[in-house]
C-alpha cells in the first residue's frame, strides 16, 4: 500500500529541512553574519531541500522565528540594533506574502513545542505550510565588539507580528534573592543532587561527565555543521586547565552548553495532501509520531532535586502515543546543555549511553549552543538521518530554562495511521499536583542537599547551599567576601553535611558549615 493510501491527507509532515554555520569571527565587517542574513539562508536551504521551492513559497502562510538569546534576556545589550520582525522579515527575504507571523517566547524547548504547535494546525486546516526558523549570530557580536567593528542588525520588514514574549518567569524572587541565576550557576544543584543520588563522589563523577562528553565531542567532530567539531579526551574534559577552566563546580568550560556560536536551522512542514498537490517527492517526508511537553515548578518548590518529573513524563507519553517503547528508538538526541539533563534523560528511558549514542550533532557544547533553537538543529540532523534509514524511529527531547519545559517528539519516514493532536494536560496535572516543600527563610540549620561554588577568571567567587530541615527547605548564599566558606566547599564534599544559616537583610547567609 503507497503513503498516500496508507496515511489521510491531513496529516502533518516535514518536507524540507536546512542549516548552516559560518565560522566568522571578525575577519572583516562586510561578511560578517547576522542573525536576519543567517535565518534567511537556512530557510532558503529548507525549502531548496524540498526539491519543491517555488511551489512551497507559494504555500506558506505562517512563519513562525525562533527567539534569539538577546531578544530573551530584558536589558541585554544589542550594540547592533535588532530585526524587530524576524518572521516578517524572512517572509519579506524569501518573497513570501500573506503570512501569519510569530515570534516564539524563550526556551530551548521551543523547536520541539512549536512543532508540535504547527502539526496540529496543519492537522486541524488552520494553515496549509509553516516555515519554523531560528539563529543565533552571539560569536560574530562577542567578535565584531572585541576588534571594534561596527555592524547593523537592524534591517526589518513591516507587517503583523505576534511576540509571544519571555513566557514567564523561571526563577522566584526567593530563588533570585538567595543566590540562583543564570544556567551554569543554577545547573550544578541538579548535577551535585544526582551525584549524590547515584552514589559518586565527586572524582566519580567527574570522570562519568567525561566519559559522556567524550562521546558527544566525537560526534561533533565528525559533524560538518559543528561550530568546535574537534574530539576532546576524557583526560581533557576532567582536568581543570586554561583552556578547561572551572565555571561552577563541578562544571569546567567545556562542561556547558558554548553560545558563541554563529548558526542558522529550519524545517518546513505541511500535509500529506499539500505535500502530493505541491509535487514533493515521499522520500523527502518525515512524520511526526508520538510527541508531548511539560513544565515544572520553579527549582526550589520541586519535590525532588535530583530528578526531573515534566522529562519523565514527557518522554513516557511520547512513547506511549507513538506506540513505541525505547528500545524501538534507533536514533536520539537528548538536549545536552549539561550533563544532568542527558543523564537524567537516559535514566528516564532506561538506556545506557554508553552503547547507544544519544546525540546527532554532537551535543550543545560541542556542535554549538545556538540559544533556544539548538533542538531545531537536532529536528533537521534527525530527519536527514532518518530519510537515509527509512523506517527507524528517531527521538528528540528539547529541554528549556532549568529543567523548566521539556518537549518530546517521535520521528519516522513510517507514517502514522489515524494521526491526532497529543493532549498533555493529564501529565501536567499531575506535575502540578506535586508536593512542595515550604521555603525557609529564617536563622537555623539545615542538611545541605545539593550547592555550587561560581568562579570568575579562575577565582571562587559566589555559592549557595540547598537543604532541608524538619521544617521545609531552605537556599542559602555565601556573603559577599567570605572567602573562608567557598574554599570549605571545595575542600570537601558539603551534601549531607550540616550548615548553620543566618537570614540578615532578606537573605539566608551560609554562617557555618559540619
Amino acid at each position: 500500500m503507497s503513503t498516500a493510501q496508507a496515511v489521510t491527507g491531513n496529516t502533518p509532515v516535514i518536507v524540507g529541512v536546512g542549516q548552516l554555520t559560518s565560522h566568522w569571527y571578525g575577519e572583516d565587517a562586510a561578511t560578517a553574519p547576522s542573525p536576519q542574513d543567517l535565518r534567511r539562508d537556512a530557510a532558503q536551504l529548507a525549502l531548496d531541500d524540498s526539491d519543491a521551492a517555488d511551489a512551497l513559497r507559494g504555500a506558506i502562510d505562517r512563519i513562525v522565528a525562533v527567539r534569539t538569546t538577546p531578544d530573551s534576556i530584558p536589558g541585554a545589550p544589542q550594540p547592533f540594533g535588532r530585526c524587530e520582525n524576524p518572521p516578517a522579515t524572512v517572509a519579506a527575504d524569501l518573497g513570501i506574502e500573506g503570512t501569519e507571523n510569530i515570534y516564539s517566547e524563550l526556551g530551548g524547548n521551543q523547536p520541539q513545542e512549536l512543532v508540535n504547535e504547527l502539526a496540529a494546525a496543519l492537522h486541524a486546516g488552520e494553515t496549509r505550510a509553516a516555515l519554523l526558523v531560528g539563529a543565533e549570530a552571539t560569536r560574530a557580536l562577542k567578535a565584531a565588539v572585541r576588534k571594534g567593528l561596527q555592524l547593523d542588525w537592524s534591517r526589518s520588514a513591516e507587517g503583523p507580528q505576534t511576540d509571544r514574549g519571555y513566557g514567564g518567569a523561571l526563577l522566584s524572587p526567593y530563588e533570585i534573592r538567595n543566590g540562583l541565576g543564570a544556567p551554569t550557576q543554577t545547573y550544578p544543584a541538579f548535577e551535585h543532587a544526582l551525584r549524590r543520588r547515584l552514589g559518586n563522589s565527586r572524582r566519580e563523577h567527574m570522570a562519568l561527565m567525561a566519559e559522556l562528553w567524550e562521546g558527544f565531542s566525537q560526534v561533533a567532530a565528525a559533524n560538518p555543521h559543528s561550530q568546535f567539531p574537534r574530539a576532546r579526551s576524557a583526560e581533557f574534559l576532567s582536568t581543570p586547565s586554561a583552556e578547561n577552566y572551572p565555571v561552577a563546580d563541578p562544571y569546567l568550560k567545556w562542561h556547558v552548553a558554548q553560545d558563541a556560536v554563529n548558526q542558522a536551522a529550519a524545517v518546513v512542514m505541511t500535509t500529506v495532501a499539500e505535500a502530493e498537490r505541491l509535487g514533493i517527492d515521499r522520500a523527502k517526508w518525515v512524520f511526526l509520531h508520538g510527541h508531548a511537553q511539560a513544565k515544572d515548578a520553579f527549582v526550589t518548590e520541586r519535590g525532588d532535586i535530583s530528578r526531573s518529573l515534566p522529562m519523565e513524563k514527557a518522554l513516557a507519553l511520547a512513547l506511549e502515543s507513538s506506540g513505541k517503547s525505547a528500545a524501538d528508538i534507533a536514533i536520539y538526541d537528548i538536549y545536552s546543555c549539561f550533563p544532568c539533563a542527558v543523564l537524567l534523560a537516559t535514566e528516564s528511558l532506561g538506556i545506557d549511553w554508553r552503547t547507544r549514542p544519544v546525540t546527532v550533532t554532537g551535543g550543545l557544547p560541542f556542535f554549538g549552543g545556538p540559544g533556544n533553537n539548538y533542538s531545531l538543529h537536532a529536528i533537521a540532523t534527525m530527519t536527514e538521518r532518518l530519510r537515509a534509514q527509512p523506517g527507524d524511529f528517531g527521538l528528540v527531547l528539547a529541554n528549556g530554562g532549568f529543567l523548566s519545559k521539556e518537549a518530546v517528539g517521535v520521528y519516522s519516514t513510517e507514517a502514522p495511521q489515524d494521526w491526532q493532536p497529543v493532549s498533555s494536560a493529564a501529565i501536567q496535572q499531575a506535575i502540578d499536583a506535586q508536593a512542595a516543600p515550604a521555603l525557609l527563610e529564617s536563622d537555623g540549620e539545615i542538611t545541605v542537599e545539593t550547592y555550587t561554588v561560581v568562579f570568575s577568571k579562575g577565582e571562587p567567587t559566589r555559592g549557595y547551599v540547598i537543604g532541608s530541615s524538619p521544617e521545609g527547605r531552605m537556599l542559602a548564599c555565601i556573603e559577599k567576601g567570605d572567602t573562608a566558606t567557598l574554599a570549605a566547599l571545595l575542600a570537601e564534599d558539603p551534601v549531607g553535611k550540616i550548615a548553620r544559616i543566618a537570614h540578615r537583610d532578606g537573605a539566608n547567609i551560609i554562617a557555618g558549615l559540619g
